[in-house]
């Protein structure tokens, strides 16, 4: 048998061994990740406790679980109408006194208009006369992400869905007992259900 004949059978070994190991890696893989997807997700696409737009919701909406969820601009676009867009995805404010929940007095719960995740209930809402729906308190505070806002000059507190980050209003400290918190919401951050 030649040096050369051997080298030949030596590297076809190597070779069908390394397609073995990328089969079956790539196996494992896509197993590992089928728990956290659906079917019509592509595996590349998903991240851990990551949501993508074609995925189904895997945690309730009472309670942020961690699960994030993530869409492209054109995606939201298509779910949101053009003044949610502009409020929860790139943080506008609508006018006081002109969202349909600045003056509601219903009972029922409050969930974000872009994940439906639950944020507040009517039993914490309250007359500020902001002309936004304001709230003692949320649900959950699980459920709501605070973060520095300094786009006015000013430093304020931010208010986004822990689920989806999008942009819901503001939190003030000149709220009522028992917290003394005034979460000042866009009604059209808000999807609001009757109980």
């Amino acid at each position: 048998m030649t040096m050369r004949y051997k080298f030949f059978i030596a590297s076809s070994f190597v070779f069908v061994a390394l397609i073995v190991a990328a089969a079956v890696g790539c196996t494992r893989s896509t197993a590992s990740q089928s728990n956290t997807s659906s079917e019509n997700t592509p595996v590349a696409a998903v991240t851990p406790k990551t949501e993508t737009a074609n995925s189904k919701a895997t945690a309730s909406d009472d309670e942020f679980n961690g699960d994030m969820v993530v869409k492209t601009p054109e995606e939201w676009k298509k779910q949101l109408t053009p003044a949610a867009y502009k409020v929860l995805r790139e943080e506008g404010t609508e006018r006081p006194y002109s969202g349909e929940y600045a003056t509601s007095h219903e009972d029922g719960d409050y969930y974000c208009a872009a994940c439906h995740l639950k944020l507040f209930s009517s039993k914490t809402k309250f007359e500020s006369g902001t002309g936004w729906p304001s709230f003692y308190e949320p649900i959950n505070k699980k459920n709501v992400k605070e973060v520095t806002d300094t786009t006015l000059g000013e430093t304020r507190t931010e208010v986004e869905c822990a689920r989806c980050h999008s942009h819901l209003g503001h939190v003030f400290d000149d709220g009522p007992k028992p917290t003394g918190l005034r979460y000042c919401m866009n009604s059209v951050a808000l999807k609001f259900e009757k109980k």
